[in-house]
């Protein structure tokens, strides 16, 4: 991807909802072909370079919802401490979840979160809920409308799994072109075992970074800060190529 194709990705990003919900299904992003992909370890998902992302919108958007999360934080570690005095619903019910993930190791602790967050949220467009575009919401937002679109279940899956005992280097929010749909995709990614997988609000099955089909990686967040992706030819180019799937619900 030469760098106006770059920017004309970022601008998608930028100027467009990334998703808007939609049922949960079996299986990963686009369909697997029986192709097997062998990435670099660069210790982010898909492989892939992590640049710097000095400035813009999508930057701005990620540190205002930062400040939001260390604020929420806050309120989810004295509600962990004395759940009998708290006073939020919201967090009682997201810490219920953390509970039920802490009962549990290894994947089946991923597996129980993902689980249980795309069953609390119900999907709906930010357009339904605040009459805008692009709204990127805090957990305890989520939980209190018990509604949100995909990047509102990726942040709480990283909230939570954060709660659950996942090393902060382990946790990734991931947005990506969905090139079946023509349209932007936030999912949570983990760190297992030196694999990532995708935990995604469409589907209750997790999936290995290398398996997902049919997506061009944009952006990549942590608790250290938002990253683009280095540009490659085999999710710009070849991705883009491979036949769009049947089976995919709407968002």
């Amino acid at each position: 991807m030469n760098i106006r194709a770059l920017i004309r990705a970022s601008i998608a990003v930028l100027t467009a909802s990334l998703c808007a919900g939609g049922p949960v299904v079996a299986g990963p992003i686009g369909q697997p072909l029986g192709l097997t992909i062998i990435l670099e370890d660069t210790g982010e998902p898909f492989g892939l370079p992590r640049l710097d992302l000095e400035a813009g919108a999508v930057k701005a958007k990620w540190q205002t919802l930062a400040r939001q999360l260390a604020d929420e934080r806050v309120q989810l570690a004295l509600c962990d401490g004395d759940r009998e005095r708290c006073v939020s619903d919201a967090a009682l019910r997201l810490l219920a979840i953390v509970d039920q993930g802490r009962a549990k190791d290894g994947r089946a602790r991923l597996g129980e979160i993902n689980r249980a967050i795309n069953l609390a949220i119900r999907p709906a467009s930010d357009f339904a809920q605040y009459g805008r575009m692009d709204v990127w919401s805090a957990p305890l937002a989520t939980f209190d409308r018990r509604a949100g679109d995909c990047e509102d279940y990726a942040i709480a899956k990283f909230v939570a799994l954060r709660l659950a005992g996942i090393a902060a280097s382990d946790l990734r929010i991931v947005i990506v072109r969905d090139l079946a749909r023509g349209e932007d995709h936030a999912v949570a990614a983990v760190r297992l075992d030196g694999r990532w997988l995708m935990l995604d609000n469409q589907r209750m099955a997790m999936v290995r970074d290398s398996d997902a089909r049919q997506i061009r990686p944009l952006f990549v967040m942590d608790e250290t800060g938002i990253g683009r992706y280095q540009a490659s030819p085999f999710w710009s180019e070849a991705g883009a190529a491979l036949p769009v799937p049947s089976a995919l619900g709407s968002r």
